[in-house]
């Protein structure tokens, strides 16, 4: 008789503390409509080498679970969904700590041992996206709204990797290769949206992420948008919370443009896309979605002080991982 609500009561205390520590597992006590997973992008140091791991878990509608890892080869662009039952995946209370069918994740390593994939990498000298309690990570108030489509969260925005992973036979050493790790939950990805990141730019240190959706509101919708550039000491955010404005965004098979504004501060983004390779996504908590992702595009920032009208940095990346998916034409500006 009792069970029941010593269970509920305890999935309630796991949500509360998770959700201030967007990294965590956030799915306690989900039985339908839900997905959560992680994305861990690697690259070696030689930049021959760039994979994105992804581990998580989906549940239908009817309460039917899956938990997976799947892998993108950015350099080969070929991609890999490695299907385990909703039983093989576990979670930390305590910390950001995963495992799905004796793979294992969390913000400083990963150990793998996919048929495709093996081996074990170790992470270094994080940029975590700051939280404090009145914002607990990128989606700043929006994750106290209980009604969300897709939620998102920033684990590092940079690190430096060592160790090495075997990749269909043949060993790649990752030491002194460049990290990033993300993650998102919630029923469906957006609608439409356009995402974008690279941590591989003329000198260490420099890590961009932006993203840009449709996002349902009550009866209505809007676009928002989350943008951070890490310039190796601080970090420059542009949300829509935080009073920044979308001045453009443009996309085509070829490049995406976006240009934010926030009191202080304007940036200008220019991708140029290169080959993609399609990845699993989830709409309704179903594995049915079909996304495609490059990471072998180019990209061209410039940052700018609205005030002096000065370069604060200027610059050109590599191994932008970029995703321009579903209706597009929504949130163009």
């Amino acid at each position: 008789m009792f069970k029941p609500l010593i269970k509920l009561r305890v999935n309630i205390i796991r949500r509360i503390r998770s959700l201030f520590n967007p990294e965590h597992f956030q799915g306690w006590g989900r039985k339908s409509n839900y997905f959560e997973g992680w994305y861990f992008k690697v690259v070696s140091a030689d930049e021959g080498s760039a994979f994105a791991i992804i581990p998580g878990v989906a549940i239908d509608k009817e309460g039917k679970g899956q938990s997976f890892v799947q892998v993108l080869d950015g350099r080969n662009i070929t991609a890999a969904y490695n299907k385990f039952e909703f039983k093989k995946f576990s979670a930390s209370t305590e910390r950001f700590l995963v495992s799905v069918n004796g793979n294992h994740f969390s913000d400083n390593s990963i150990s793998l041992d996919l048929p495709e994939l093996k081996g074990k990498l170790c992470f270094s000298g994080n940029v975590p996206w700051p939280k404090p309690w009145y914002s607990p990570g990128i989606m700043g108030p929006y994750s106290f709204v209980p009604f969300m489509e897709c939620y998102h969260g920033i684990v590092s925005m940079d690190h430096t990797i060592t160790g090495k992973l075997e990749h269909n036979g043949h060993m790649i050493n990752f030491t002194g290769g460049r990290g990033y790790i993300e993650k998102d939950w919630g029923s469906s990805f957006p609608e439409g949206y356009i995402w974008l990141q690279s941590n591989h730019f003329d000198k260490p240190g420099i890590s961009i992420k932006t993203s840009v959706a449709k996002i349902p509101w009550i009866r209505s919708s809007f676009v928002g948008f989350i943008s951070g550039i890490w310039l190796g000491d601080r970090l420059i955010r542009f949300t829509t919370y935080n009073g920044s404005s979308l001045r453009k965004v443009g996309a085509d098979k070829e490049r995406v443009e976006i240009v934010i504004e926030n009191k202080s501060h304007r940036l200008e983004i220019l991708v140029l896309r290169d080959s993609f390779a399609s990845l699993v996504a989830p709409v309704g908590g179903l594995m049915d979605g079909r996304i495609e992702e490059s990471m072998s595009s180019g990209i061209e920032v410039n940052l700018e002080d609205r005030r002096t009208g000065r370069s604060v940095y200027s610059g050109k990346g590599r191994n932008v991982a970029v995703e321009v998916a579903g209706k597009v034409e929504e949130i163009l500006v």
